[in-house]
């Protein structure tokens, strides 16, 4: 029996066992053995078979956006649209089956968006090109869900759980669990809160089929069972989703107003041109992007180049934006704006920014 007979297996006595209290040891194992075998499947150790054309596409810019939906629902018009890039549209299936990057100016930051071949139902164990698909979806830091308004709310479900059958979490915060498997010392257990999904026992089980006879948990929040999983395989992805809602000068008023009052969408017509700058406007806000910008001593900050940089990063980041061997020979820096408690701050490399802010780097004097 192959691996997606194995899985498939599993997903049909999981759906087979009532869930209550009883049941809740079982599910929990079967969950610890689907999530295994999912990770065998993604992540295959042999060398065996033919090799197919990748998607490998070079980090450029800014941030990077991957674009992930059915066939034909308009995200080749939408690079188009966005962007200088121009991607094969057609009204058939598949036209695109390649990987398109392009790139998006906007704030001063440049956002590469990537038009990744349509996914079909069944991706995640291997049908079609999903795995490279949703390989490089992985990379990204920002998933743009297209998705077709004049069709079933389904659409949204299939993809939600193609992309959690990999690893992917989407708009999840990573489960605040200390976990390191260790060489002797048996199991340790310590939980912070009260556990209404979790026990002792569960905890033992599921590492037993890992084959972790050796760790220690820490627990800190009232996490679930495929959280706990989640954990243990440590190859999970976190990344923000945008839902975006094509083709909407397709259906009546009420239904876009029904679309568009759902958490994280957009609603767009490519077609029509309709609310594009929303869209970008919100791919900005949910990268969570910042600009820095830096000034030499005794000078004006020059405010039409600054470095955009991710939400939380230090002085030491910023550093390595201006050149990398600029940390080596640092003394201290003088920071103007949100982050400075006094104007200016004699702040270190661990010295956190916000947006706007203003650096003047002093190097060691040599």
């Amino acid at each position: 029996m192959g691996i997606v007979d194995k899985i498939k297996d599993i997903e049909a006595e999981m759906a087979r066992t009532q869930k209550n209290k009883a049941t809740e040891y079982h599910l929990g194992l079967l969950k610890a053995k689907l999530a295994k075998y999912r990770a065998m499947l993604l992540e295959p150790t042999g060398k065996s078979g033919p090799k197919q054309q990748g998607f490998e596409v070079v980090r450029s810019g800014d941030a990077r956006v991957a674009m992930v939906g059915f066939p034909s629902v308009g995200k080749s018009t939408l690079l188009s649209k966005l962007t200088e890039t121009k991607s094969e549209i057609a009204s058939y299936e598949f036209t695109t089956l390649t990987c398109i990057p392009g790139k998006i100016n906007y704030q001063g930051a440049q956002i590469q968006l990537l038009d990744l071949p349509g996914i079909i139902e069944g991706a995640a164990h291997g049908v079609g090109r999903g795995r490279q698909v949703i390989a490089v979806a992985k990379t990204a830091d920002l998933i743009l869900m297209v998705l077709d308004a004049t069709k079933s709310t389904k659409q949204r479900e299939l993809l939600e759980n193609e992309l959690h059958a990999v690893g992917i979490r989407i708009n999840q915060q990573k489960p605040n669990i200390y976990f390191k498997v260790k060489k002797g010392g048996g199991i340790s257990i310590t939980a912070t809160c009260k556990l209404t999904h979790l026990d002792d026992r569960m905890v033992y089980n599921i590492l037993h089929d890992y084959k972790i006879h050796n760790a220690e948990v820490l627990i800190r929040e009232d996490a679930t069972v495929d959280q706990f999983i989640d954990v243990i395989l440590g190859n999970r992805k976190y990344i923000k989703c945008l839902y975006c809602y094509n083709k909407i000068d397709q259906v009546s008023i009420e239904e876009v107003d029904r679309i568009a009052r759902e958490d994280n969408t957009v609603v767009i017509s490519c077609e029509s041109d309709l609310n594009l700058d929303y869209l970008v406007h919100q791919m900005w806000f949910y990268l969570d992007l910042i600009r820095v910008y830096t000034k030499r001593r005794g000078e004006i900050p020059d405010f039409s180049d600054g470095l955009v940089l991710q939400r939380g990063v230090t002085v030491e980041q910023v550093c390595r934006g201006i050149h990398r061997s600029l940390v080596d020979d640092f003394k201290f820096a003088l920071v103007w704006g949100a982050s400075a408690k006094h104007t200016p701050q004699k702040a270190g490399l661990t010295h956190k920014v916000e947006d706007g802010d203003v650096i003047q780097v002093v190097k060691k004097k040599n």
